[in-house]
């Protein structure tokens, strides 16, 4: 049996050259990975989606800032659209976890299988006004947006990058620089995410080294390697660009949707 707590850095490390690549914050693969290792260190099957989705986004805050950093040094973030999509994100995250944990967690987890598969196939199929470079979103419509983003991404566990990437990059934005935003959008979305399930988790869900639903050791071995993995994956981003990066997104989450249904 898998009982040592090494193996969090280990997927903290995988998870930042994924946020940084492809702006997810790595909250896919972390759900994924922590649904299956958590039961593994004591945590009840019941509670063990609902602590890796918890989990993944408390780690997010610090993954997503990490990678946040790397592209906005690359001229990567587009600071006037994170401002306007804030609001919503914070709304919307604090939403969403309240949904997630009075959900079932066998509800939760085809709710991320499902989405990983709508993601995919919108990154792989879906049309683009092309790469753009110079267009810079903003106005109530990325605040609205942000609402429904931040809910959705709390339920999943996920930085929101499989919908704000999408979403600018069909606004007109070249994908580097919506990966790179959507890093940014990822730190308001882990905050509010993870505030919601520490908080309205109800009393002793989980075992000791918990706050609510949040997993301490699993939220900080995984935001120490992530931290410093993250700025790779965003000059690897750099270096791919364009329709590659996008293929590479869509490719990772039939991955992702995989393993949870083997799971």
């Amino acid at each position: 049996m898998l009982d040592q707590f090494w193996i969090f850095p280990l997927l903290g490390a995988v998870a930042g050259v994924l946020a940084g690549l492809l702006g997810i914050g790595g909250g896919l693969i972390l759900v994924a990975a922590l649904a299956w290792l958590l039961p593994l260190h004591g945590i009840d099957r019941d509670a063990a989606m609902h602590a890796a989705l918890a989990s993944s986004m408390a780690s997010i805050v610090f993954t997503a800032a990490s990678s946040a950093y790397a592209h906005h040094r690359r001229g990567g973030v587009l600071w006037p659209t994170v401002a306007w999509m804030a609001p919503g994100l914070v709304l919307g995250g604090w939403l969403g976890s309240l949904l997630a944990v009075a959900l079932d967690g066998d509800v939760l987890k085809w709710g991320v299988i499902g989405y990983c598969l709508l993601a995919a196939a919108r990154m792989a199929f879906g049309g683009a006004r092309g790469d753009g470079g110079d267009v810079v979103p903003t106005g109530p419509g990325m605040g609205a947006a942000g609402v429904g983003i931040g809910a959705l991404s709390a339920v999943v566990g996920i930085g929101g990058g499989s919908m704000t990437v999408p979403l600018l990059v069909w606004r007109g934005v070249a994908a580097v620089r919506a990966v790179g935003t959507s890093s940014a959008c990822g730190v308001v979305i882990g905050v509010a995410s993870a505030a919601g399930y520490a908080i309205n988790a109800p009393a002793g869900a989980l075992p000791a080294h918990a706050v609510g639903y949040v997993y301490l050791p699993a939220a900080i071995g995984v935001a120490v390697t992530s931290v410093l993995a993250a700025p790779l994956g965003s000059r690897l981003a750099h270096a791919i660009g364009g329709p590659a990066l996008k293929r590479v997104f869509a490719v990772f989450l039939v991955v992702v949707a995989g393993s949870l249904l083997l799971q």
